[in-house]
């Protein structure tokens, strides 16, 4: 059983560590065909990934290949809740028995933010929405009926808090959730850019975990590490992760021109680690999130303005995955059950450079090669750096001097995480 540890800064699985390596699969339950689904879910499994992101209503912005057919019947505006469509919710069981079956532990989306009134999403008005007096009732019908699968619960979906309303919707999903599944981890998926969550929730005793999202804005990058930063010192303290970096391959938001690399996926990554997200990390490529294929309609006029994405077959062999399978690999190796981000030992004034330390070592996180000043004497021979596009060590050349360790440029092109001993 998945829980939070006992001083509520990372995970546990049957009492032992457990990095959160999710891949980003929102439309699964509506997009995938079953012999796809295992050939997709082998190659996560190789990859090292370990939770499978799942929106359990239909993902409003996905790639469509067929008619639209929502999980319970609508009339006027609104879902009827007591009209489910019962072979919608068979296919979406078979496919987390399979995935279970290989290791994985679904988080499932409850309300996603275009299926509730007064959402950025909402107001829209693309798609039907959830009656209030309506959503216990519809939490306890999809807790009921998917626990047995042990899911993580993400009560919300990309969402903001513009009203009270919205607030009272979430409210109600989240001590429905508790009420009918009491040893879960619940959380929040919150919208891009935004940290601020209402106090009713914030204090909640049955919210267990902080989610936010980097996301896919150009501009505001710098939110991997600078939320991840604000969460850690959040009171109460609970496991942070990014739960949506910006997607490999997907373009810029807002239908700006270009496409995030693999290498933007990666830096992303590392510097939300480094910075007090460290009870993991959540992936996505863009053509997986959507499943997108051959016949495939893509609305990029639709929520946030992105680009056609890749056919899923080749969205799956981008090379990002491995290198976030890469990073897990990487601190179960180093046993980082915790870090202390401390930017404190950078002399350098960039905030792109982030470090974190452990007992006896310290991480720096390299965005772009160049000589390296830190406070502190450090002498081990055994310092490296790992050359994050090949996943390789190599030595590193330092002097110390009055207190003050200068760590030479390496023949790294790209990326590096650099590992000294205290």
């Amino acid at each position: 059983m998945l829980r939070v540890s006992a001083n509520k800064k990372s995970l546990q699985l049957d009492n032992k560590p457990f990095f959160y390596l999710a891949d980003t699969v929102w439309s699964a339950f509506t997009n995938i065909e079953l012999n796809d689904w295992a050939y997709y879910l082998d190659k996560r499994k190789e990859q090292g990934f370990n939770v499978l992101q799942i929106n359990i209503m239909p993902q409003w912005d996905r790639s469509v290949t067929k008619e639209v057919v929502y999980p319970f019947e609508v009339e006027g505006q609104y879902f009827n809740i007591d009209k489910m469509n019962e072979r919608y919710f068979d296919h979406a069981e078979k496919m987390l028995e399979v995935a279970q079956e290989k290791g994985f532990i679904p988080a499932l989306v409850l309300l996603w933010s275009n299926y509730l009134p007064e959402t950025w999403a909402g107001n829209m008005g693309k798609t039907p929405y959830f009656r209030k007096q309506d959503v216990r009732k519809y939490t306890e019908k999809m807790v009921n009926r998917f626990k047995k699968y042990n899911p993580i619960y993400l009560i919300s979906g990309d969402t903001d808090f513009l009203t009270e309303n919205v607030v009272d919707y979430y409210l109600r999903c989240l001590e429905a959730t508790q009420e009918n599944d009491t040893k879960s981890i619940k959380v929040l998926h919150i919208k891009r850019g935004l940290k601020n969550i209402p106090e009713k929730l914030l204090n909640h005793p049955d919210l267990d975990m902080y989610f936010y999202q980097s996301g896919h804005n150009l501009q505001y990058q710098n939110v991997a590490y600078e939320f991840a930063d604000y969460f850690y010192n959040e009171s109460p303290t609970r496991p942070t992760i990014n739960s949506e970096p910006c997607y490999e391959l997907i373009s810029y938001s807002r239908n700006l021109y270009g496409r995030f690399s693999r290498e933007d996926v990666r830096k992303a990554a590392w510097q939300s680690v480094l910075s007090g997200a460290f009870a993991g990390i959540s992936y996505g490529a863009h053509g997986i999130w959507s499943w997108h294929d051959v016949d495939s309609t893509f609305g990029s006029d639709l929520g946030e303005g992105f680009a056609p994405p890749y056919n899923w077959r080749t969205a799956l062999n981008f090379e990002g995955a491995n290198d976030y399978g890469f990073l897990k690999e990487f601190f179960i190796k180093e046993n980082l059950i915790e870090l202390t981000p401390n930017q404190q030992y950078l002399i350098n004034d960039i905030a792109d450079i982030r470090i974190s330390e452990s007992e006896d070592k310290i991480y720096i996180y390299l965005p772009v090669n160049i000589p390296l000043s830190i406070k502190g004497v450090f002498e081990s021979s055994d310092d490296f750096a790992i050359d994050l596009e090949n996943r390789v060590n190599i030595p590193i050349k330092k002097k110390t001097s009055e207190g003050i360790t200068k760590i030479e440029m390496t023949s790294i092109i790209k990326d590096s995480v650099i590992v000294l001993k205290k």
